[in-house]
C-alpha cells in the first residue's frame, strides 16, 4: 500500500461518525506524521492460521476493536457457510488489557449474526478454550491473547471443533471473508447485555473449570511414593500475572502437594506486567522473584507459566545452591523419558505408543522414542499439528498418545485438548520431581543422567527481527533467498541435506535422491549437517522475525559448548542481517 492509499484509510476512520472518541483523538494526534500513518494503515492485520496479533491501537493494521470485529464477521461468514450456527462458538481470553473488552465484542458479532456465543465470565488458559469448545460441542472457538509478548500487543486465534487452531483451507475463507467486509459498516452487531438476557451469549464459569481440572488431573502418571515426596516438597509459582494464578495451585492441591507458594508480586493478574519486561517463562529474568521466594522458604523447584497459561518454564537448584534454568527441549525430552520410565514400573510401555514432536524441536525426544520402541512424530511448527496427529488416530482407533511438545515450552499429554497446556505441564514437571526425589535425585541428576545415556544435546534459537511496515516481504525475501543460493556449509560442516517445506521434499545431497516430506506446506528449509547437527530457517508466523534453529548434539559438554558459541554469528549470516 502506498502512503495515499494509507491517507484515504486514515480520513476513512476519521470521517466515520461512530468512531470512539479515545480513537478519534489517538489518530488526530498522528494524523501529520507520515510514518506513523503508513505504519497503521498500509494494510490490514494479517490473518493466517494463527489468526491475528499485533500492538493494540487505532488502524487497520492495529489491535482494536474494529479489526477484532471485522475478524469475528469473517468468521460468522465460515460457519454460516457450514451450516453450524446453532452449535455455537466459545469465547476465552487472558489478562492482558483490551482482552475482556475484545471478547465481548466478539460475542456481540457472533450473537447479531445468529450464532450462539459461550463466553468465560474472566481469564482463563488458553488451554481450556480447546477444552471447552469440545467439552460443549462448539463448531469454534475464539482466544484473545497475545502469549508471552509485550504489554502493548494483543491477538485473536480461532479454533474450529476439532480443538485445534482453524486449518489452512478454512483459514483462508476466513481471510477472504474478511477482505471483503468493511470494517464499519459491514460488521453486525448488537447490544452484549441484550444478548445475554434472550440467551444468544450464555456465561460460562466453574463448571467447565471443574470438567477441565478433572481432565487434566486424569493423565498423571502418580508413580509409587510419590504421595510421601508430595507432602514433603516445596514449589514456588508464578503465574506472571497471567491466566494461570488460579488453576495451577489447584490442580497442586489436587496432588497432595502440601507446600506451594506463590509469588505475591506476580499472583494478581495485571495487564501492564509491572515486574517484568516481558512476560515469557524463555526468559530468566521473569524468575528472579520466584527465586528470592524459593531461597526464603527452602524451595528446589520454581514453575513459571505466561499470561495464556500454555507455556510453562522452569527453574531448578543445582548442587551449589544456585538455580539454572532448563530449556524447553531439555524439559520435553525429560517429561518423555520420566513418563516412559514410569510406565515401565507399571506394567510396560505399550505397543502402539506413539509421541510427536515440531521439527523445530530437539532430536534427544526422537532417540528416547527410538530407544523405547516409541513412534515419534515430527510435525510443522504449531501445536495444531500435533492435534492432528493425535486426530488421525483417534480416528483409526489404534495408537496410545505418550505426550507432544514444542521447544518454545509448550507440553500436552492427554487428548482433551488439541493445544499446549501449562497447568498439565506445571503437574508433570511437578509430579516428575517428585518421582525423582523418591529415588534421591533432583531433575539436575535427572538431566544429567538423560545426557550421559543418549548423549550431550543443546539447541539454539536465534530470532532476528525485521523492521519495517514491509517486514512480512522482507521476511520472505530472506528464505527466497536462501532457496536460490543454498549454504553449502555451516558452522563449519559441510550441509548434506535440504528438506524444503514449502516445496516439499528432502533432498540428499550426497546421492541426489529426494522424498517428499509428507507435511502440509510451510515456507521452512532445514539443513543437515555432516557432524549430525541440523539446522532449520523460518519466518515467525506470529511476529517481525526470523527464526533460526540450532540443533546439536556431542560426546562432551565441551564439544558441546564449541558449537553453540557460533549460532549467534551463523544466524545473522544466514538470514543476512547485520
Amino acid at each position: 500500500m502506498d502512503n495515499n492509499t494509507a491517507r484515504k484509510s486514515l480520513e476513512k476512520w476519521l470521517n466515520y461518525d461512530a468512531l470512539d472518541n479515545d480513537m478519534r483523538a489517538e489518530l488526530e494526534a498522528i494524523k501529520d506524521d507520515e510514518n506513523e500513518v503508513v505504519s497503521r494503515f498500509y494494510g490490514n492485520l494479517t490473518f493466517g492460521t494463527a489468526g491475528l496479533r499485533g500492538v493494540m491501537a487505532a488502524g487497520t493494521a492495529r489491535m482494536n476493536v474494529y479489526t477484532v470485529m471485522q475478524a469475528t464477521q469473517g468468521l460468522c461468514h465460515l460457519i454460516i457457510g457450514e451450516n453450524a450456527c446453532d452449535r455455537g462458538v466459545a469465547i476465552a481470553y487472558d489478562t492482558r488489557n483490551n482482552s475482556r473488552l475484545f471478547a465481548e465484542c466478539s460475542a456481540r458479532v457472533l450473537a447479531a449474526n445468529g450464532i450462539k456465543a459461550y463466553l468465560f465470565d474472566d481469564a482463563r488458559p488458553t488451554p481450556e478454550l480447546s477444552f471447552a469448545l469440545r467439552h460443549l460441542g462448539c463448531i469454534a472457538g475464539i482466544n484473545i491473547t497475545a502469549s508471552h509478548n509485550t504489554k502493548e500487543y494483543n491477538g485473536y486465534k480461532a479454533y474450529w471443533e476439532d480443538g485445534a487452531q482453524l486449518p489452512p483451507d478454512h483459514a483462508d475463507t476466513v481471510c477472504a471473508a474478511i477482505e471483503k467486509v468493511d470494517i464499519f459498516t459491514g460488521v453486525k452487531t448488537v447490544d452484549l447485555d441484550e444478548a445475554i438476557a434472550d440467551g444468544r451469549v450464555a456465561i460460562i464459569g466453574r463448571e467447565v473449570d471443574e470438567a477441565f481440572l478433572d481432565s487434566v488431573f486424569a493423565v498423571r502418571l502418580n508413580p509409587k511414593g510419590f504421595d510421601k515426596a508430595a507432602e514433603e516438597m516445596s514449589i514456588v509459582y508464578t503465574p506472571l500475572h497471567g491466566a494461570g494464578w488460579k488453576h495451577v495451585p489447584e490442580i497442586f492441591d489436587r496432588m497432595g502437594f502440601k507446600h506451594i507458594s506463590v509469588v505475591p508480586s506476580q499472583a494478581t493478574p495485571d495487564g501492564e506486567f509491572p515486574t517484568v519486561k516481558k512476560p515469557n517463562p524463555e526468559i530468566a529474568d521473569v524468575f528472579v522473584p520466584g527465586i528470592e521466594l524459593a531461597d526464603r522458604v527452602g524451595a528446589d523447584l520454581v514453575i513459571a507459566t505466561d499470561p495464556d497459561c500454555d507455556r510453562v518454564g522452569v527453574m531448578i537448584r543445582k548442587a551449589d545452591g544456585s538455580f539454572d534454568r532448563i530449556s524447553g527441549n531439555a524439559m520435553g525430552a525429560m517429561l518423555l523419558d520420566y513418563i516412559l520410565s514410569a510406565m515401565k514400573e507399571e506394567g510396560g510401555i505399550p505397543e502402539d505408543a506413539y509421541a510427536v514432536k515440531t521439527i523445530v524441536s530437539t532430536e534427544l525426544f526422537a532417540r528416547i522414542c527410538e530407544a523405547n520402541g516409541v513412534k515419534c512424530y515430527n510435525v510443522l511448527t504449531g501445536f495444531k499439528f500435533i492435534g492432528e496427529v493425535i486426530k488421525k488416530h483417534e480416528l483409526v482407533g489404534r495408537g496410545t498418545y505418550i505426550i507432544g511438545f514444542e521447544e518454545s515450552y509448550g507440553y500436552l499429554k492427554g487428548t482433551y485438548a488439541r493445544d499446549k497446556d501449562a497447568v498439565c505441564g506445571s503437574m508433570l514437571i511437578a509430579e516428575m520431581a517428585a518421582y525423582y526425589r523418591t529415588k534421591g535425585m533432583t531433575l539436575a541428576d535427572a538431566l544429567d543422567s538423560l545426557f550421559e545415556r543418549y548423549g550431550y544435546f543443546a539447541e539454539s534459537t536465534q530470532s532476528i527481527d525485521i523492521v519495517g511496515h514491509d517486514a512480512a516481504e522482507k521476511m520472505k525475501n530472506i528464505t527466497a533467498d536462501l532457496r536460490s543460493a543454498p549454504p553449502t556449509e555451516i558452522c563449519g560442516s559441510k550441509v548434506v541435506g535440504i528438506g524444503d517445506y514449502r516445496e516439499g521434499f528432502i533432498r540428499d545431497l550426497k546421492t541426489g535422491r529426494e522424498k517428499p516430506t509428507g507435511l502440509p506446506s510451510s515456507d521452512v528449509l532445514r539443513y543437515a549437517l555432516e557432524n549430525g547437527d541440523v539446522v532449520l530457517v523460518r519466518p515467525s508466523g506470529t511476529e517481525p522475525k526470523v527464526k533460526v534453529y540450532f540443533l546439536t548434539s556431542a560426546e562432551s559438554k565441551a564439544a558441546l559448548a564449541e558449537k553453540m558459541a557460533l549460532c549467534e554469528a551463523e544466524a545473522k549470516r544466514l538470514t543476512q542481517t547485520d
